[in-house]
C-alpha cells in the first residue's frame, strides 16, 4: 500500500512539473528566456530574486507589476498553477551558466552615440551636486538637482538595480548595475541613456576607475569578473574567479575602485584572498609566491598574468564578503562572515595587519571616515548589533562603542559639518535617524521623520548643507533636513510613488568613505 501510495506521489509531482514547465513555456519564455536566464524581463533565478518573497512573486504573476511590462495572469493560471511557477523560479540551476564577451557582445546596446553628445549641459544645474534617485519599486530613476532640490530628468531602469550609482570622474555620467547583470551608462549633461550591456547572469555591484576608462563588474553567475571599456561599454576582459591552481571557484560579493593605487579590488565569498588589479598602464607584472630572480629566462621571471588587471592575491583567514578602506587604500578592512569580527590586510605587503573587536554583523561598506582629537578613526553601523563602532585606524582598537536604539545600516557624514548620521533599520525603533557629535562621540539628536517607516540612505550636498532621506514606506516623497539645525526644510513629491528611494550622489565614493 505504501508502495503504491509513494508511485502515486511520484507520478504526481512529475505531471505537476511537466504541467509548470509547458506553462513556462507558454507565458513566461518570451519574456524570462527559455532558460530562465532573463530577456525584455528579468532572469527567474532564486539569486536574482533575493529581494522578493515567495508570498510577493505570486501576487506579482497574478496581477502583474504597475509600470512594466509585466501582465497579469490571474484570468488564466490557477493559484496552484502560479504557485508552480513561483517554486519554478526559486529553484537553482543545475549548472553555472556561460556567459562570456560573444554573449555580452550579443546583448550590447548603443542608444545615443558618445560623438553626438552635447558639449555643455543642456541645464544649468551643478553636474557635481546631482543625485541619482533609484526607485527600487517602480524600476525608474530620477536625477534630482541638488541646489533647487528639483528633478531634471525621469527614466526607466533595468530590473533591481544594486551596488549604488558610479559617476565618471568629472561627474558627467552616471554608471547603474542591475541584479540581472546589466551595466548601463548615462549622460547628465544631455540627460540621455548612452549604452548598455548584460556583463553577467547575477551581478552584485559595479566599479568606475578614477581615470574614468574602465568600469569593473563583478558577479554572482557566472564566477567572474569583467572589464568593459568605460566610453562605450564594449567588453575588454573576462576574468575567471577562481583560486590560483584554478579548481575552486567563487562568487565575487563586491568589487571596489582604489582610486590612490589606480586599482580594482574584489571581495570574493567562497575563496579565502582579496584581489588587487591595477589599471595603471605602467603597472609592475605580478609574480607568484616569493620571487628570487626576475632574469628572462628565470621560471620565476615570468610573469602571472600579463597587466592590466593581473590578479595580486592577498591570502586570508577567512572569507570577507565586505571592505572598507583606509584613506591611502593600503589597507582594506573586512567583515569575517561569521560575524565575529573584523580584519585587516596590508595590500602592499599582502599580509594581516591587524584583527578588530567588531561584533554584530559591522556594515563596513557604509562606515565613515574622519578626524577625531588629531587621529583618523572609521566608524560603522551593525546590522546585527545596538551600536556604533569607532575605530583609531592607526592603532586598528576600538575606541568607542555608540549604543543605539536598534542594528543600523547606513551611516554619512561630510568634511563641512561636525555630525554623522545613522539609521535605525531594524526593530521596534525602526524609522530613528541618530545624529552623531563627531568630536564627542555622543549622540546628540533622535530624529524620526515618520513614525513606523524606514527612514535611510542619508546623503549630503556638495556644500554639506542639507541632506536627503529616503523614507521608504512613504510613497512618493523625499525629505530634504538642515544639516546644522536637524530641521526639515522641505519634502519633495517624486513624480510616481514607488514605495522605496535609494539615493546616490557623486561625493560618496564605493568605498563607503564620506567626504
Amino acid at each position: 500500500m505504501r508502495a503504491a501510495l509513494f508511485m502515486i506521489a511520484v507520478l504526481f509531482s512529475t505531471a505537476a512539473a511537466a504541467d509548470t514547465a509547458r506553462l513556462y513555456g507558454e507565458h513566461c519564455a518570451a519574456c524570462h528566456g527559455p532558460d530562465r536566464l532573463g530577456g525584455i524581463g528579468p532572469a527567474l533565478l532564486p539569486e536574482n530574486l533575493g529581494r522578493l518573497k515567495k508570498e510577493e512573486a505570486q501576487q506579482v504573476v497574478k496581477a502583474g507589476r504597475p509600470a512594466s511590462q509585466m501582465l497579469g495572469f490571474g484570468d488564466k493560471l490557477s493559484d496552484e498553477q502560479i504557485r508552480g511557477l513561483v517554486d519554478l523560479a526559486f529553484t537553482p540551476l543545475k549548472d553555472i551558466p556561460d556567459w562570456g564577451i560573444e554573449q555580452m557582445t550579443a546583448s550590447r546596446v548603443v542608444h545615443n552615440d558618445m560623438a553626438a553628445l552635447p558639449a555643455k549641459p543642456v541645464h544649468g544645474a551643478d553636474p557635481l551636486n546631482l543625485f541619482t534617485v533609484v526607485e527600487v519599486g517602480d524600476h525608474h530613476v530620477t536625477i534630482l538637482d541638488g541646489d533647487r532640490f528639483e528633478p531634471l530628468w525621469r527614466f526607466q531602469s533595468r530590473f533591481s538595480l544594486h551596488g549604488g550609482a558610479k559617476y565618471s570622474p568629472d561627474g558627467r555620467f552616471v554608471y547603474l548595475g542591475s541584479r540581472d547583470g546589466w551595466v548601463s551608462k548615462y549622460d547628465l549633461w544631455s540627460l540621455k541613456p548612452v549604452a548598455e550591456i548584460r556583463a553577467g547572469i547575477n551581478m552584485r555591484n559595479i566599479a568606475v576607475s578614477s581615470d574614468g576608462k574602465w568600469v569593473m563588474a563583478g558577479n554572482y553567475l557566472p564566477h567572474s569578473l569583467v572589464v568593459l571599456n568605460a566610453h562605450d561599454l564594449t567588453p575588454f576582459k573576462v576574468i575567471k574567479a577562481s583560486d590560483e591552481a584554478g579548481k575552486t571557484t567563487s562568487r565575487v560579493s563586491g568589487v571596489y575602485n582604489a582610486p590612490t593605487r589606480n586599482s580594482f579590488v574584489a571581495a570574493l565569498k567562497d575563496i579565502k584572498e582579496i584581489w588587487e588589479m591595477s589599471y595603471d598602464p605602467n603597472a609592475e607584472p605580478v609574480y607568484g609566491g616569493f620571487v628570487h630572480s626576475r632574469q628572462p629566462g628565470s621560471e620565476e621571471g615570468v610573469p602571472v598574468e600579463p597587466q592590466p588587471f593581473a590578479r595580486r592575491r592577498t591570502l586570508t583567514d577567512d572569507y570577507l564578503d565586505d571592505f572598507f578602506f583606509d584613506p591611502t587604500y593600503t589597507e582594506a578592512m573586512g567583515a569575517s562572515r561569521s560575524g565575529t569580527g573584523g580584519l585587516v590586510y596590508n595590500l602592499d605587503a599582502r599580509r594581516k595587519a591587524a584583527a578588530l573587536d567588531l561584533d554584530g554583523m559591522p556594515h563596513l561598506g557604509s562606515g565613515i571616515v574622519f578626524s577625531h582629537e588629531g587621529r583618523t578613526v572609521m566608524a560603522t553601523p551593525h546590522l546585527k548589533g545596538n551600536q556604533v563602532s569607532v575605530i583609531d585606524m592607526e592603532s586598528w582598537k576600538t575606541i568607542k562603542k555608540i549604543p543605539t536604539k536598534g542594528p543600523g545600516f547606513f551611516m554619512r557624514s561630510h568634511e563641512n559639518t561636525p555630525y554623522a548620521w545613522t539609521d535605525v533599520f531594524f526593530g521596534p525603533n525602526k524609522g530613528t535617524l541618530h545624529v552623531i557629535d563627531k568630536r564627542t562621540l555622543e549622540i546628540v539628536k533622535d530624529l524620526v521623520p515618520e513614525p513606523g517607516k524606514t527612514s535611510a540612505h542619508v546623503e549630503f550636498t556638495r556644500d554639506g548643507r542639507h541632506l536627503l532621506i529616503s523614507v521608504w514606506e512613504m510613497d512618493g516623497w523625499l525629505l530634504v533636513y538642515d544639516a546644522a539645525t536637524f530641521q526639515e526644510v522641505k519634502r519633495l513629491p517624486m513624480k510616481k510613488p514607488s514605495g522605496k528611494y535609494n539615493v546616490y550622489n557623486k561625493i560618496t565614493y564605493s568605498s563607503g568613505t564620506s567626504h
